[in-house]
This record gives C-alpha cells, structure tokens and sequence, in this order.
C-alpha cells in the first residue's frame, strides 16, 4: 500500500486535497431533490417525465463510468500535469452544464426557442449529460487521489471524512442558495468556486507511485467485479444507497404536502440534516476506532431506521418533531459517509490493486451510487402519479401513498442492507 505513515498535515493540506468536493456536492443530491419540483412548479414539466428524464441519463452516464474510472487511472500513470490539464478542461465543462440546467429558459430564449414543457425537457437532457460526464470524471480524480495515497483504517476514514465533510458544506449550500439567490447568482457562484477549487487542487499532496513488491497478491488486470469483497460491499452499497435516496426524492414533496410547512422551511430542515451529518463525522471517526468499520456503519443503519420509522406518524403541522427528525437521521448518515469508502480503500488494497486500479474501482462505485438515485426518481416519482399523489394537492389517499413511500420503504431497504452487511461481515473484514 501507498504512503501508508503520513506526518501530520495542516488543515490547508486538508483543504487542497479535498476542496473539490464542495463545488462537485452541486451537482450531486441537490439535483434530485431541487430539480424535479423546480421543473415540475415553473414549467410544467410533468413528473413521470422528470423521473424518467434522470433515470435514462443517469443510466447512460452509469454506463460509461468503468470506462471513465480506466482513463483516469492512466492521468496519474501519466503525473501530475496530465492530472491537472485533464480535471481543469472539466470543470469548464461541468460549469457550461450546471448554468445550462439552471437557467433553461435564459438559454432556450438565446436559442431563439419558445420555453415550453416539451422544449426545457430535451435541453435538460442535455445540459444533464454535460454536468454528468464532467462531475464523474472530477469525483473519479478526487477519490482516486485519496484513495491513492493509502493507509490504514483509521487514515482512509480520515481522507474520506474531510472529502465527505467538505462535500456536505457545498450540499447545505447547494440546498439553501437556491432558496435565496437568484439563478444567476447561484450559477456564477458555482462557477467561481469550481475554479477557485481547482486552483487549490493542482498543489495538493501528491500520491507517490506504489511498490507492489511488498503486496502479498501481485496487480492483477482482473475485472473489480471478479473480486469476491468488491461484490459483497456493492450489495450492501447498493441496498443502504438506494434506501437514502428514496426520501432525497421526495423531501421536498413531502415537506410542502404532507407536513404543509411554510414557505422557507425546505431549506431549513435540508440544512439542519446536511449539518447534522457534517457535525456527526469527528464522532464517527471515533467509533471507527473503537469498534471498526463494519460495526460502525451497522450502528449507523439501525440508528436510521429507529429515527425514520417515525415519520409515518407525522400529519400537518408537525414541524418540531420533522426538525428532531432531520438532525438524528442526519448523525446517521455520517456513517454512510465515513464508512463505505474507508472499506473500498482496504479492497483495493487487499487485492493488491492499489496505486494502479482505483478508477476503475471507483468507476464501478460510480455506477452504483448513480443507479442508486436514478432507480430512486425513476420508480417513486412514476409510481406516487399512479397512485394518485399530485404535487399540490391533499387529497387523503395521495398522501398516504407519499408517507409511505417516503418513511416505510426506505426503512425496509436499510434493513436488507443491514441484514447483507451482517451476514457477509467475514468477506468485508478490514483487517
């Protein structure tokens, strides 16, 4: 393994490696859940049709993230220049694609193109495909580079918890400027902290090449999915990623319907959970050197189902017990942030692909942390219009579909997920 004892590093080293992640949080959850009720409330778009506008594109940008994660492993076979030609033509890219889906109708009318459902719809598509490709590609280089700069346990969850920490700042942010700036605003801001990011990754510590005569199985060409540990972590993954994403879906739904919260208050309770989690990670950071990884993201998973099974009993009005909500589901979700990665870094490690294969780890990391948000949108936003839930409306049986498809099934997934990480504990052990 690479770099496996690090000196102390202050906390602008800290921030050079991991800064990236604020910007590139943008372009992340927020998107599920302030577009499809942006579309949706300002130009008509109808839901089945966002939902299944982001699973097809998320889908397709899914496919080409193997791909993807291999050419990023040849820019850092290539150093550092090649590193930093390669992520600042992206960021551009990425910056082009966020104005693009942010101020649809601004670019339609410099198109010369009337801003109707079925025009803002394929520009969309568009604009998400160019955000996608060059957000991928920027988070392939971010992980890679922690990833590569190796570790042990307590390290990996160190580099994981400052990307991931920083990462959570730009998600309140991206939750919360929207509420409050202008799209232009919003827009030039993205752009100026992309570049500005950028600016302090290119002097951030740099992964050294690895000795692989110290591994004890030698690099390997092998796809990541033969490996048997790789697959376990993915199944538990998949199930715990697919549970967050449902209620990230229909937050915003929910908050404005269900609870019938005043104006202003989405941001609110997005900021008070995206804090809570940041808040959570020094504490996390610490039951991992307690009592492990795998246990620490258990702990995690039962401490989300415990909280979130309550919001079944919310009605309108309940604004206080949706705010405790929030926070404690907040503390859990530092566990999903700190923890899955931390055990990628020792998968790849153990398979004696480090310093050579993470993009193409982390490129299939990608495809599922995309399916997971994408099957998401694409299943519950269709299935609530089929059963009768229409935004804005209260209608008893409607709501009662979206309270149940908000709190009981992600409950049920974090089970399975639970359940998984139980019973392949002796595949996922870090040490």
């Amino acid at each position: 393994m690479t770099n496996t004892h690090h000196a102390p590093w202050p906390i602008t080293q800290w921030l050079r490696l991991s800064g990236m992640a604020l910007p590139l949080a943008f372009v992340s959850l927020p998107l599920y859940v302030l577009l499809p009720h942006r579309y949706a409330t300002e130009w008509g778009v109808p839901l089945a049709s966002l939902g299944a506008l982001l699973l097809a594109v998320r889908a397709l940008d899914a496919l080409l993230d193997p791909w993807l994660g291999a050419r990023c492993d040849g820019w850092f076979a290539q150093g550092m220049t090649r590193v930093r030609q390669r992520t600042g033509v992206l960021s551009v890219l990425l910056a082009l694609g966020f104005a693009g889906l942010w101020l649809p109708d601004v670019w339609l009318r410099l198109l010369g193109v009337q801003v109707t459902p079925d025009n803002v719809l394929p520009f969309a598509a568009v604009c998400l495909v160019l955000a996608y490709v060059g957000a991928t590609c920027l988070n392939l280089s971010l992980q890679s580079w922690g990833t590569r700069l190796g570790g042990q346990a307590t390290q990996q969850s160190r580099i994981v918890a400052w990307r991931e920490g920083l990462g959570l700042v730009g998600v309140v942010l991206a939750s919360v400027l929207p509420t409050l700036l202008h799209a232009h605003l919003l827009v030039s801001g993205f752009a100026l902290a992309l570049g500005l990011c950028w600016w302090l990754w290119r002097s951030a510590p740099f992964p050294s090449q690895p000795r692989h005569d110290t591994h004890s199985v030698p690099v390997s060409d092998a796809s990541p999915l033969q490996r048997p540990a790789f697959r376990a972590l993915l199944q538990v993954f998949v199930l715990n990623g697919i549970a967050s994403a449902v209620p990230a879906t229909l937050v915003m739904f929910f908050i404005q319907d269900q609870l019938q919260a005043p104006s202003g208050f989405e941001a609110r309770y997005l900021g008070l959970y995206f804090l809570a989690a940041a808040a959570s990670l020094p504490l996390w950071l610490r039951v991992v050197r307690r009592v492990g990884l795998l246990q620490a993201w258990g702990l995690g998973m039962v401490l989300a189902m415990g909280v979130f099974m309550w919001t079944v009993s919310l009605a309108a009005g309940d604004l206080i017990g949706f705010g405790v909500i929030c926070a404690l589901s907040g503390v859990a979700l530092g566990a999903d942030l700190v923890v899955p990665g931390a055990l990628l870094t020792g998968v790849i490690q153990r398979a004696g692909d480090d310093g050579a294969h993470e993009g193409r780890y982390l490129g299939w990391w990608q495809v599922a942390t995309k399916l997971n948000l994408a099957l998401a949108a694409g299943v519950s936003l269709p299935a609530l219009q089929a059963l009768g839930y229409t935004p804005g409306a209260h209608n008893a049986s409607g709501l009662w579909a979206l309270t149940l498809a908000y709190g009981v099934l992600p409950c049920g997934l974090k089970f399975l997920a639970a359940w998984r990480l139980w019973t392949l504990r002796h595949v996922l052990q870090e040490n």
